[in-house]
Parts: C-alpha cells; sequence; structure tokens
C-alpha cells in the first residue's frame, strides 16, 4: 500500500526528469502537451519546463511531480523512450535524491486540498461541515479606548472557524481549526459598510481554508495493491479530538507514521524544486 498526505510532494520516487525535449514548440506548449500526456498516468503536482544550459544546444527538459509515487514510475515505464507528442523519442527517468538533502513537510493549499480529495474520494465521497464561524475582532468600543493609548496600533478584522472534513464511505470525520486575520486601517472603515462587508468575507473565507487545510492534515490516502482507496487519521497532538478512543479505533488504522504539528503553513508558490534532487544527465 502506498500513503498519499495531503502535502506538497518531495520524494524523488514522486519526480520525473524529462529531457530531449525538441526546441520547436514554446515552453508553454510544451508545459501543456506534458501535462495532457502524464495526467493519464494519475494526478500530478506541477509540470515545468526549462530551457536547456546552453552547452546542451537547443531545447528543453522538464521536471513532473506526482501525488503517487506508483504513478511515477507507471509513466516512466511507459513513456521513456517514446516519441510522445514529438519526433524525436524523449528519455525519462525518475529523480535521485542525495542522502544529504532534506526537506520539510509543507501542507497543501485548501484548493489543492479539494483537489487530491475529488480525484481519490470523488466529487460526492466528501463534504466538510463548519462548525463555528465566529468574529474574534476587538469590539470597536474597545478599539476606541486602545486607540487613546496606543494609537499607532493598526485594527484588524480576525474569524475563528473550526469545521471538519467528512468521508462518509470511511465513517471518518477529521476536525480543523484555523484563524485568519486582515489589517483594518481606519481610513477602510470610513469608506462604508460595503467596503468592510467585502473585507469581512475575504477574512471569513481565509479562516475557512486554513481550517479546511488543518483538518486534511490529519488524513492520509491509502492506495492499496488492488487499486481500492482506504483513508488513515490521526490526530495532531495541539488538536482535541471530541470522540473517544473507541470511536477512533473504527477508523481504518494503516499503519503508524510521524506527523509534523498542526499549524503547518501553506504552500505559496511552486518553487519547491531544487536542482540538488537530481543528477541531470550529459545531454547528447
Amino acid at each position: 500500500a502506498e500513503l498519499v498526505p495531503f502535502a506538497v510532494p518531495t520524494g524523488s520516487d514522486k519526480t520525473l526528469l524529462v529531457w530531449e525535449l525538441s526546441s520547436g514548440p514554446t515552453a508553454e506548449a510544451l508545459q501543456l502537451s506534458l501535462f495532457t500526456v502524464f495526467s493519464q498516468f494519475g494526478l500530478l503536482y506541477s509540470v515545468r519546463v526549462f530551457p536547456n544550459a546552453a552547452v546542451a544546444g537547443p531545447g528543453f527538459y522538464a521536471i513532473i511531480k506526482f501525488y503517487s509515487a506508483r504513478d511515477a514510475h507507471r509513466a516512466q515505464k511507459a513513456c521513456n523512450q517514446k516519441q510522445l507528442f514529438q519526433k524525436s523519442p524523449v528519455k525519462i527517468r525518475l529523480g535521485t535524491q542525495h542522502k544529504a538533502v532534506q526537506h520539510n513537510t509543507l501542507a497543501l493549499n485548501s484548493s489543492r486540498c479539494q483537489e487530491l480529495a475529488n480525484y481519490y474520494f470523488g466529487f460526492n465521497g466528501w463534504s466538510k461541515r463548519i462548525i463555528k464561524l465566529q468574529d474574534i475582532s476587538d469590539p470597536k468600543e474597545e478599539r476606541e479606548n486602545e486607540d487613546i493609548v496606543a494609537p499607532l496600533q493598526k485594527q484588524s478584522l480576525k474569524f475563528f472557524c473550526a469545521l471538519e472534513v467528512v468521508l462518509p464511505s470511511y465513517e471518518c470525520r477529521s476536525p480543523g481549526v484555523g484563524m485568519a486575520e486582515e489589517p483594518l486601517d481606519n481610513l477602510e472603515e470610513d469608506l462604508g459598510p460595503l467596503s468592510l462587508l467585502m473585507k469581512r468575507k475575504k477574512t471569513q473565507k481565509l479562516a475557512i481554508q486554513k481550517a479546511m487545510t488543518d483538518a486534511f492534515q490529519k488524513l492520509q490516502i491509502v492506495v492499496l495493491e488492488s487499486g481500492k482507496i482506504a483513508v488513515a487519521y490521526r490526530s495532531c497532538e495541539e488538536v482535541t479530538d471530541a470522540r473517544t478512543e473507541e470511536e477512533l479505533q473504527d477508523l481504518i488504522q494503516v499503519s503508524c507514521f510521524s506527523w509534523k504539528p498542526c499549524g503547518q503553513r501553506e504552500e505559496e508558490c511552486l518553487s519547491d524544486f531544487s536542482f540538488e534532487e537530481f543528477t541531470v544527465p550529459e545531454l547528447e
């Protein structure tokens, strides 16, 4: 069985190096072609295309990241030395990670988590239930009193969200919490209720997204040898689960695995790739 966490994939066994891509198409066209081909083998995290070094001659190479190592292996075996979408064959191999290279686990953002959940559980295979969405901003009267003491301190909107991700088919509920804060200048308060309402909606949405990310971090997708899907649940130490130990034992426990504490920041960009992950072959 393979465990697929709701985290940015970093393992070299999930990453493909593709080279000897022709110089005719643009990098954007190659990226689309590569995505079309390799997405047939599994859900992709990223497809990135780079120009060859000057000493290697014209052309491109690409770094493709899968969420699943099994999917990456199948893609490498099926596509290596094949023409795919160009006249000449491409070369593909799995990334080779140096032992000294270590990666911190980064949580996927909420939209990526939903994409991964939709792929493995189906659009109707999971849902979220908001338990509490509370405005924890300082009351206006209290802010006015604070302005007398600390006039330089900026005010802000703050929202707290508690929810749970529900997987009915697996009888699994994963709780998550999140808090979002949006700076609020006095000038913005004077713009009227519409501007303030938009700020509130934005802060509420961000709090919900953070809570969803937190909930998904306690889940791991288990891809069995048969291709069937199971779920592994593990609560963070910082999260108080209202359910009893007997109820938690009913959840599918596949294996013991270490887990980073809750509150891991979400990914902010796709620039998690390092050239140190690969021993790039000489291009012919």
